[in-house]
């Protein structure tokens, strides 16, 4: 997510999925792609909760360097945002325990084989699912080409997601691009966090 976030991030105590950030008219740069947006808040729903929205849960990638983080560093035409990497934070968190945080709660999880955001995807709710995922593009940095008749990157932006809301006491670890921005989140979540899970992975980035 973009740096400018994290203040709300905090003042709430975790992160509100994008239906829920748009209600509740939080501030911060939104940097996805606009009409990707919209499918995931009126379109795509999950399997395995119907009720929902791809738009109503709180998504995570599986690997750094996304996708989507590509879009960012190339300044896709396609984005309004227009500022580059360089201010994009990566929140860490272990899913195991936040499924078992979010069974406590009555919230649905699931995750995705693919791009949540496109016209076709499968999502499950049992870890037993996770070797549908294709590991080795998720893993991988090249994902040009095509694999099981879908664009090679659909696979690459697999997703995990919680419903609704994700308490910032779940994330272990938060990924800055260099010195200058790790301060930057010390100084945001001093006496919030520990600071020493905040991490300068240059790698994560591109």
């Amino acid at each position: 997510m973009h740096l400018d976030r994290l203040a709300s991030v905090v003042r709430e105590g975790g992160l509100y999925c994008d239906s829920e950030t748009i209600r509740r008219q939080l501030p911060g740069t939104r940097i996805g792609l606009g009409h990707i947006k919209e499918r995931r808040l009126n379109v795509c729903t999950l399997q395995t909760a119907p009720q929902l929205h791809v738009g109503d849960c709180v998504p995570f990638y599986f690997c750094p360097r996304s996708v989507m983080l590509f879009l960012i560093f190339k300044r896709n035409p396609d984005l309004a945002y227009r500022d580059g990497q360089e201010p994009i934070v990566h929140l860490v968190a272990d899913m195991r325990a936040a499924i078992g945080w979010a069974q406590k709660q009555g919230c649905n999880w699931a995750f995705t084989n693919s791009n949540a955001g496109s016209e076709w995807f499968e999502d499950y709710n049992d870890m037993r699912s996770l070797e549908k995922l294709h590991w080795d593009i998720i893993e991988s940095n090249q994902w040009n080409g095509w694999t099981d008749g879908q664009k090679t990157q659909a696979f690459k932006q697999a997703e995990f997601l919680v419903e609704r809301f994700f308490p910032l006491s779940l994330v272990e670890r938060i990924g800055v691009i260099d010195e200058c921005r790790a301060e930057e989140v010390r100084e945001m979540l001093t006496g919030i966090v520990p600071l020493e899970i905040i991490e300068i992975h240059r790698d994560w980035y591109y």
